[in-house]
This record gives C-alpha cells, structure tokens and sequence, in this order.
C-alpha cells in the first residue's frame, strides 16, 4: 500500500516538473520539494546506476516583462534511492504537511505575483495628472450647467433598455464552459508558481529551489532562443507604437476639446455663459508688457516681467517655428534674407475665432483666410519698414501683435532679428552689433525664457546663437534649445549619433532646460500649417532616430514643444510676478518722495496731461486775437504798411515828379506812377503786411509772460505750435484783387473835404520828410568824416577819402548857392569844372565821387526846400478850394501825400476787416490742426515737453499703472490657481 502511494507521489512530482511555467530548467525529481527526501521512489534505480553530476546553468524570466533576470548555477547532486523505513506515523504527517505547504505556497505566491502585476502595469500607465488640462473646465461645472434632474426623466425606462440588451444569461453559460475548458490548465500554473515561490523561501542557504529533469528540458525545447538584442528592439518597436497610439489618441481628444472650447468661447461672446478669466489672463499680462514698452529710452524700468524671447542665427528657422505655436502663417519671410528688422511681440491667448489684431489698431486678420493673412504680412512688413531709422538696417521698436485661437498656448514672445555673422552690402555697419545689443537687452532679463533655435542641417561649428545663449545664461536654467530642420540633418549628417549628442546637450558648450527636435516644413513657403503638422507627424513615426531611441518621443514635434514652453513661462510667471509688483511698489514709493521733496505746490501731471493744459493755454491765446479792438489793428497795419513803402513813394514818386516845372507834369507824372504801383506792388505788399502783423501779434499773445501763473515748460511747445501753423497758414489769394480795386479807387481821389485833412497831410508830409532829411544828413556826415566839433570833443579825425569828399561837399555846395534852381542832375561840364577847381587846390578826385556825392548834397537841399514849402502851405487851404487860381502858391505835393494818407487808411480798414473776419479764423483752426498733429506724435511730444519734472510725473504715472495692473493679474492668477 505504501509503495502504491509513494508510486503515485512520483506521478505527481513529474507532472508538476513538466508543467514549469515560462522556467527553463531541469532538476531531480527527489529534489523537488523537502518532504519527498523521506519517501521511497520505487521508479528510480538504485545508487549503482546513478547518473553523472549535472550541471546547467538556466535563465529566468519574469511572468510580466519576459526579460532575463540572473543565471544560477546548480551543485552537482547524487541521484539515489532513500533508505526505505517503517517510520509509518512520521510518513502520515509528512503527506499531511505537504497538503498544507502546496495551498499555503500557492496562496502566496499567487498574491506576491499579483502584487507584482498591478505594480509593473501601474509603472507602465502614463501619468493621467499631466493631463488634466485636455479636460476643459466647463466638464467640471456641469452640474451647474445642466439640469440632470430634466435629462433623467426625459431618458427611457430601465424596462425599455432591458429589452435592448443582448442576453446575458446565454453569454455567461458560454464564457462559464470556456472557463471550464481552460480552468485546469490555469490551476496547474496558478499551483507551480505558488509551489516554487514557497520552496524559494523555504529552500535550504545552500541549494537551489528547482534543478533542471530530462524531460522539462525537451518540453522547453519548444521555446524560441531569442537573443538580448532581438528582445530590447521587440520591446523598443512595442514602446513606440504604444506612444503613437496614446499620441493619436490625445489628439483626438485635443481636437474634441479645441472645438469644445471653441463652442464655449462662441456662447462667452455671446453673453450665454461669463466665464472669462483664462480667457483674458494673458491679455492682462500682456497689457502690462506693452505699458513697460512705451517707456522712455533714457529711464531705466529695471524690467524683469518674463517673456520668451526667440533668439537664432539667420535663417535658421525662428520665424517657422513661431508660426507652428501660433498655428498660422502670419510672418513674412524671404529666402536667405533678413526679414525680421524689429523685435516683434506676440501675444498667443485662446479665443472663439483664430485673428490677429494690433495693440494700436481694431481690424481683426482672420487667420483662416488667405486674403487676410496676406494682408497681415503685407502690413507687419511696413511696420518693420517704418520702424528703422533712416541709414540703419534693424530697429529696437517693438510691433505688438495679438494673435487668439482655440487650442492656443497662452504666453508671450518676442521674436527678435537674426544673429549674423558678417555685415552684408546695404546693410548698415553697426548692424551685427545693433542685433547683439538687442538680443543681449531681452536674455539679461533674469526671468526671461530663451529659446535658442538651432538649425540642424548646418554644421554645429557654424552656430552664433549658442555662444551668446551661453553667455546669457551660463547654468541653463531658463533655456530651451531647439533643432530645426531635423529631416534635412538626418539625410546630410554622417553620424546619426552627433544628432544625438546635440539633443543630450554633450555637443554645444550650453546648458538648457530642455531638448526638442521640430520639423518646419519642406522650405515651401505656400505650405500650410496643417500640412507641415502631417509631414512632421509622419517623419518622426518613420525616423531612425526615434525607433533607435536616439530621440525620445517627448521631445520631438512642435505641438510638445509649445507645452513645454508654455509650462516653463507660467511657470516663471508665478515664481516672478509677484517679487516684480513689489519691486514696482518699492519704484512708486520712491518716486512719489521725490515730488513731494521737489514739487510741494505742484499736481502730478504727466506728459499727456500737461500737453492738453498748454493746448487750452494756446486756444485762449489765440481766441484772444479777436479781442484786439479795430483801432489797434489800424494803427499797426497803417504804421508798418508806410514804413514798407515810404522809400518807394519818396524815391520813385515824389522825388522825380518834383523835378517836373509846372503842376500839371507834376500831377500826371504822379498819376501814371501811382497807377503802376497800385497794380504790380502795392496790394501784394498790404497782404504781406497784414500777414506779418498777424504773426506778430499772435507770438505775442504766445509768448506773453502772464505773471505768476506763467509755466515755462510749455514755451517750446508754444513756440513749435506758433512755427507750424505760421507755416501751414495761407492768406486768401482772392483778397489781393478787391484789395486792388479799394486802393486803385482811393488814391483816384484828390479832394480834401476840409481844413483838418489838409493840416493832417502837411503834418505827415513834414514827418516824412524830416525822417528822410534825417538820414540823408546820417549818410552825409559818413561820408566827410566828423566835423570840428566832434574831432576836438571826440579826439576823431578824417581818413583820407573823408577829406576828398568833405572838399567835393564845399565846392558842390557852392555850386548850389549860386544857382538855387538847379535841376537835381550835373551836366558833364559842372563835373569839370568842380574836379578842376579840386585839383586846382590839390586834390585829386574821380568824377564817380563827385556824381555821388552831388546825389546826397542836393537830396539834402530838396528835402530842406520842401519842408519850407510845406510851413507855406499851412495856410493855402483857401488857394487849394479856389484851385489856386490869382496865386502863385502851388501845394500839389500836399495833394499827393493826402492821396497816400487815405489810401493807407483805407487799406489798413480793410485789411483789419479781413483779419477779424477771416484769417484769425483760420488761424485758430491751424492751431487746433496742429495740435492734434502733436498730440497724436508721441515723439513730438516728447521732444517739446521735457525736463526733470515732466519725467518724474511721466514715471510716476506708469508705475502706478502698472503696479495696478499686476496687482489685478496677480489677483486674477490665484483665482485661477
């Protein structure tokens, strides 16, 4: 009986041998477990016929994973029969114990392998939390949303879908007799590897658990040799198309939740829903950086608000790679030439619609037009254009661009011009310097976001941008390294391993936060964004580079790297924004002592504010020319009008038609020359005046110091305002004709109505004169020197030529005495005989001199006549009425200077009738053009108001603003946190 159950034993023992799961190995039955050393094996041979010491070396794998673990090696064992004994109690409790050892190790075991399991497929899931984001917000408020209550009861009754379900009970009698059929086989496993664990704990220090039998090693022949490498590439091509499927499918999701939120965003604008916060919270930041923008070059913001910034060598792909974040094509590009000029600052937000709009204008550009997008590039272009100085090539003036979609990364960056190496023809030759100062001006910002773009397919050697990245920021711990153009280095790179070492950062003497490999496109500037995603997508699924894990799959393609980047800048963000509110805090603190230390009595006005006080000031000046009375006006337009054509009356009128012999040659040659006057040169000469008296009354008024309320800051603007409207200021054309036709019919008039008149006409005509005789005797006494009174006075004398002429002048006025009615021209004889009367004393003189001064001696003996002519007049009013008629006085001169006293009185009323009526009017709407003009000129108005104070306000005011708007963005940023 006892060998009967010992034969069965070892029926047993062999069929758990040859059973092993997924173990490799041989090993002597009566070594199979501890217990079994005790029973007698009736089926193996005695000692004698033992066989040989064995020694194999096996392999273990794992359940799960299929990868080796370790080698063991195996003692040498002797085979042999146990010694048989009748110890029949110790036999019972020896098959009592096994029962209980076989369901105590399977219990074990199976639940150390389960643990196992659980915890390898754990590691193996993707981390879910990294993922949230997909989810939009409005799943979350659902229950806010939608009421359940309605949608359950209008959702058909759990009868109805009953009948609608297949029949589970066929399906589980099915499955049930399936798992019949397999359970036997799961049980057998599920026992060995309980077993085996169990004799693993249980084993002797000295033995192995299981050893290799004859006929478990021709079952495992079955198995496939598969060597290391052939396992680590199954399991490398396993992991990658896992990734790709776990990648299609987050962008399936991506694109639900892109048209999800898109939905919403449409019911946001429509009032539906008011939920606005993420949605805006770019926008608040980005309204921050572009007040920081508009400060003055000479003030020091001390700006570390973050901001990508997008710096690269020429053509290396900065553009391509902004346009995949920003999913259109909104850049204009150029082959191999240098196309961004300015510092350009996108603002990348979520929003219904995909348009880009201007900080300074309101057109939106729908992205998804090409007309629009044409138009966009076409207008950034001119603003590039506009934006460079005159002989320079690049510009630090920074366009601000908005650019707002659904599925968008919210964050700011700045693209600025491409590093280059050598100064081109055309180019300015400050130009690479000008680039580098740029670039080094936004990456010293300590909280910056440097995205160094380096194109693949050139040399490394060739590479500017890693160099000053490095200088930037030696530790990495803000940059981001890009490879463009990955398609093109795996074609034209030897070495795919150098690659490689780019992306590990072993290659380039820098240090980023992280790696990424992007594909741009083909170099097809009419691609579109959703063919080069397709293009790229397709490259990296068939790369070698990624089958061979020289790249890992998080760190290709844009759509990865715009998460990265937008990660990294809120990130930067929330660790920055605050310390940078105090900062600006601690600013206005300053800054307001500094006003109140320097100007106690004085408001805060900033530059726009005092621009519109001064604009007042200058309207209620120039309203002020319509209150100058009429009289004033007169007065000045009279009084400059004659002293404008005095000389021309006097030279050209009165003095020639005064050599004439009688009154009637007089009055004719007056008449005729006045008519010529009247139309070629006197009108034109009045609206010269009168636009040169408006001039100056209105500098006047503008420059009129009123006393204690005077605020010199605004003279240079006052001044600039007067300049500017005097130069766009045009006088009526059409006022010269009828102002002609007034003075043609004034000075047709010869009739003096009564006494005053003729006394006023003397009175002139004596002013007149005596002005002239005035500086007649002025240019006489030039020519002959200083007369003995002032040479003993004085201590002058005479030069030479003074002596020559003072002779001329006594030899010429004797000539004068002696015939008191000479005409007033020499004949070439009296020059004779005066130069030979000279010589005949000694003095050498050329007639030229004589003519010269004989021109002067007689204007002075003239003017002295007809100032006595005029003290005769005084009382030939009377012979005047009766046209001097039986007398020998004749007064046609005081006529002519009456005809010229009206005209100019004349002309002066009308002039001032159209300065009143006309010109002041036009003048003030010049000056309210003009100061538009300066108000819409920024720079205008920073080069007309300037000064300490006027700085000062200018800082304190934007640093209030924008402590103001941080403080609401860091609000708004804890309400979303």
């Amino acid at each position: 009986m006892w060998r009967t159950r010992a034969a069965a034993a070892c029926v047993i023992c062999r069929s758990l041998a040859n059973s092993s799961c997924g173990i490799k190995r041989k090993s002597p039955l009566q070594n199979l477990h501890l217990v079994f050393r005790s029973i007698h094996h009736p089926c193996y041979p005695s000692s004698k016929f033992q066989r040989p010491p064995l020694r194999i070396s096996i392999q273990q794998f794992s359940s799960l994973n299929r990868l080796p673990l370790h080698k063991t090696k195996l003692l040498n064992v002797k085979h042999g029969y146990q010694s048989h004994r009748n110890f029949w109690l110790a036999r019972l409790a020896s098959r009592l114990l096994k029962v209980r050892y076989l369901i105590l190790g399977s219990a074990v075991g199976g639940g150390y392998t389960a643990k196992k399991t659980y915890e390898q497929w754990k590691d193996m899931m993707p981390d879910l939390e990294d993922y949230k984001w997909i989810v939009p917000d409005f799943v979350w408020e659902l229950d806010e949303l939608v009421d359940f209550e309605k949608l359950l009861k209008a959702l058909p009754d759990a009868d109805d879908l009953a009948k609608l379900l297949p029949d589970f009970d066929k399906i589980g009698e099915s499955l049930a007799s399936l798992k019949g059929f397999l359970s036997p086989g799961y049980n057998l496993v599920s026992e060995v590897i309980g077993a085996s664990d169990l004799l693993l704990l249980l084993g002797s220090p000295g033995e192995t658990a299981f050893r290799a039998t004859d006929q478990g090693y021709d079952n495992d022949k079955q198995f496939k040799k598969v060597s290391d490498k052939e396992k680590i590439d199954q399991l490398q091509e396993e992991l990658l198309r896992t990734q790709l499927k776990y990648q299609r499918m987050l962008e399936r999701l991506e694109k639900e939740n892109k048209e999800l939120r898109k939905l919403v965003l449409q019911r946001d604008d429509k009032g539906i829903h008011q939920r606005k916060l993420k949605k805006s919270l770019i926008d608040m930041y980005s309204e921050v950086l572009d007040i920081l923008s508009d400060y003055d070059a000479s003030y020091n913001t001390q700006d570390h608000l973050p901001r990508v910034v997008v710096v690269g060598d020429q053509s290396a792909g900065k553009t391509s790679v902004l346009e995949m974040i920003a999913q259109a094509r909104i850049f204009p590009r150029g082959s191999g030439e240098m196309m961004t000029r300015s510092p350009v600052k996108v603002t990348l937000s979520e929003g219904p619609h995909h348009v880009a709009l201007f900080k300074d204008s309101s057109r939106e550009f729908d992205l998804t037009k090409e007309e629009d997008l044409a138009a966009l590039r076409n207008e950034i272009e001119i603003r590039m254009r506009n934006s460079v100085k005159e002989g320079c090539t690049v510009s630090t003036e920074t366009i601000s661009l908005s650019v707002k979609g659904p599925g968008l990364q919210r964050m700011v960056l700045v693209d600025l011009p491409g590093v280059i190496s050598t100064v081109t023809s055309g180019m300015a030759p400050d130009t690479k310097e000008t680039i580098f100062s740029i670039s080094k001006a936004y990456m010293q910002n300590p909280n910056a976001i440097i995205l160094c773009i380096q194109d693949g397919s050139v040399d490394a050697e060739r590479s500017i941008v890693t160099d000053l990245v490095s200088q930037m920021d030696p530790q990495g711990k803000r940059t981001i390294f890009v490879l463009t153009k990955v398609d093109l280095a795996e074609k034209n790179v030897a070495s795919p391993n150098r690659i490689q070492q780019i992306i590990e950062g072993k290659l380039f003497p820098m240090k980023a936060l992280g790696y990424f490999a992007v594909v741009t496109g083909k170099g097809n500037s009419s691609e579109s964004i959703e063919s080069i995603k397709e293009y790229e997508e397709e490259f990296f699924q068939n790369s070698k580079l990624l089958k061979t894990s020289m790249l890992k799959a998080h760190q290709v393609t844009t759509k990865n790297l715009s998460l990265a980047v937008s990660d990294c800048f809120w990130k930067m963000v929330r660790e920055s924004v605050e310390q940078q509110a105090d900062a600006f805090k601690a600013t206005r603190f300053n800054l307001e002592t500094e006003w109140k230390n320097n100007y106690p009595r004085l408001r805060e006005l900033d530059r726009n504010e005092l621009f519109e006080k001064a604009k007042n000031e200058i309207l209620d000046e120039v309203i002020s020319l319509t209150q100058v009375t009429p009289k004033h006006w007169e007065e000045i337009l009279e009084k400059t009008l004659w002293e404008r054509v005095s000389t021309h009356v006097i030279e050209n009128i009165y003095l020639p038609a005064a050599q004439t012999a009688n009154s009637g040659t007089f009055n004719t040659t007056v008449d005729i020359k006045l008519k010529q006057w009247t139309d070629k040169q006197l009108p034109n000469k009045a609206v010269e005046v009168a636009w040169e008296t408006l001039q100056e009354e209105f500098s006047r008024f503008m420059t009129e110091k009123k006393g204690k309320e005077h605020d010199d800051i605004f003279d240079k603007l006052k001044q600039a305002v007067k300049e500017e409207t005097i130069k766009r200021h045009k006088w009526n054309e059409r006022a010269e004709d009828s102002l002609r036709v007034i003075q043609h019919n004034a000075l047709e008039d010869r009739s003096i109505s009564d006494k005053q008149q003729w006394d006023a006409a003397i009175h002139f005509m004596e002013e007149t004169l005596q002005s002239r005789l005035k500086d007649t005797e002025s240019v006489i006494e030039d020519m002959v020197g200083p007369d003995w009174k002032k040479r003993w006075m004085h201590w002058v004398g005479r030069t030479k030529e003074q002596n020559i002429r003072n002779e001329t002048k006594n030899e010429l006025e004797k000539l004068i005495k002696c015939n008191e009615d000479h005409p007033a021209y020499l004949a070439n004889d009296e020059v004779t005989t005066v130069r030979k009367n000279l010589e005949a004393r000694g003095v050498a003189v050329d007639p030229c001199l004589i003519k010269d001064t004989w021109h002067q001696i007689y204007r002075r003996y003239f003017l002295k006549s007809a100032l006595n002519h005029c003290n005769l007049c005084r009382r030939g009013f009377y012979y005047y009425q009766r046209h001097f008629v039986d007398s020998e006085l004749e007064c046609n001169d005081i006529v002519l200077f009456w005809r010229i006293q009206r005209m100019l009185a004349i002309t002066a009323n009308t002039l001032r009738q159209q300065l009143t009526n006309t010109e002041v009017r036009r003048l003030e709407k010049n000056v309210k053009e003009v100061l538009e003009d300066f108000a819409e000129d920024n720079e205008k108005k920073v080069m007309l108001l300037t000064g300490k104070r006027v700085q000062l306000a200018e800082d304190l005011k934007k640093v209030r603003e924008i402590q103001e708007k941080l403080e609401a963005f860091i609000e708004a940023l804890h309400q979303e946190k």
